[in-house]
């Protein structure tokens, strides 16, 4: 007995979305989880929205590198409101509105716990649902660029999936670092986007006649860097249109059947293919994992990277959630909201 009555009990739970089996969103329900309580250095937040993208959808299937232990809820990229501070804390306060820029677990839930050196304090004119769009997108993108392509003012960078999540951050990013952006997307929709957000010009991705469209896109450049989160049809002749020294950046799979590449081609062309791990690369560079979350920190601050536009599902549609943001063909972030 905890000699409470029922509505105390209740007040004491938080929805969660929870499934024992990690294989089918089916298999997701909405159950009652009892609300955590915050560690030393720890916020309890109650969630207002929760980003959710490829690799979530691909996590809650059970379809992801990393299997899932359950019981799991999926969801890791957060904003709210601090509800509860732990012993030491001192930068936040409860009733603040903030962004998580570390992953958090069990973001398809009203309540998480996060540390509070990491929490950023949503400037008045940003929303929950734009806050939760930000963090994975924008930090995966800028490793990439920046860690791991090494990317120079002055180049030019083609950015496949440049209407979706992390390649609409890439098409920013990219712009701040002084490059020029090639946008690649396969609707008109989609392209126009694209140079909405400032790049230069944009190429379809039907792969008929690609190379030619890709070569007047340029307009007698060449490309310096692919930033690739689809690694479709177009992943072989993508990296045959790099320059001397260029990088091709993998980063996902969205466009389905993992491609191969020829050997002899980076020998060729004297260009890389370099893997992008921003979740082994938090793990294992901390340090330089927190400079990058502290140069977004500033950006959203300063107002210099603009959250993407977002499709907002309710809390009772995570499953449409989940399928939407697994499909592809999102524009811009998904993001799932609990009122």
């Amino acid at each position: 007995m905890t000699g409470l009555n029922e509505g105390q009990e209740r007040a004491l739970q938080g929805r969660s979305i929870t499934t024992t089996t990690v294989r089918a969103i089916d298999a997701y329900e909405i159950t009652a989880r009892d609300i955590p309580e915050p560690a030393e250095g720890e916020v309890r937040l109650r969630i207002k929205a929760c980003g959710v993208g490829h690799v979530d959808a691909l996590h809650a299937t059970g379809r992801y590198q990393m299997a899932a232990t359950v019981p799991f809820t999926p969801g890791v990229e957060v904003a709210g409101i601090v509800d509860a501070l732990g012993r030491g804390v001192d930068n936040v306060s409860v009733g603040d509105r903030v962004l998580s820029l570390v992953t958090v677990k069990d973001g398809f839930s009203d309540y998480t716990l996060a540390p509070a050196r990491h929490l950023v304090t949503l400037p008045d004119d940003m929303d929950f649902a734009a806050a939760a769009s930000i963090r994975v997108n924008a930090l995966t993108a800028l490793y990439a660029l920046t860690g791991r392509g090494g990317v120079q003012e002055g180049e030019t960078i083609l950015v496949f999936g440049a209407a979706g999540g992390v390649g609409s951050a890439a098409v920013t990013i990219a712009q701040i670092l002084g490059a020029r952006v090639i946008a690649a997307a396969s609707t008109a929709e989609r392209r126009d986007y694209a140079l909405r957000l400032g790049a230069a010009a944009a190429v379809d991705t039907d792969p008929d006649g690609w190379r030619d469209r890709l070569a007047d896109a340029v307009g007698g450049g060449q490309i310096d860097v692919v930033f690739d989160p689809v690694c479709g049809p177009l992943f072989d002749p993508a990296f045959r249109s790099l320059a001397w020294n260029g990088r091709h950046l993998v980063i996902g799979f969205v466009g389905g059947e993992i491609p191969g590449l020829k050997a002899n081609l980076p020998l060729l062309k004297g260009a890389s293919l370099v893997g992008v791990d921003v979740r082994n690369f938090n793990l294992r560079e901390p340090e330089k994992a927190e400079a990058n979350r502290n140069l977004l920190r500033k950006w959203i601050a300063d107002g210099v990277f603009p959250p993407p536009p977002v499709q907002i599902f309710p809390l009772a549609r995570f499953r449409d959630a989940l399928e939407r943001a697994g499909s592809g063909k999102a524009l811009g972030k998904v993001v799932l909201v609990m009122d």
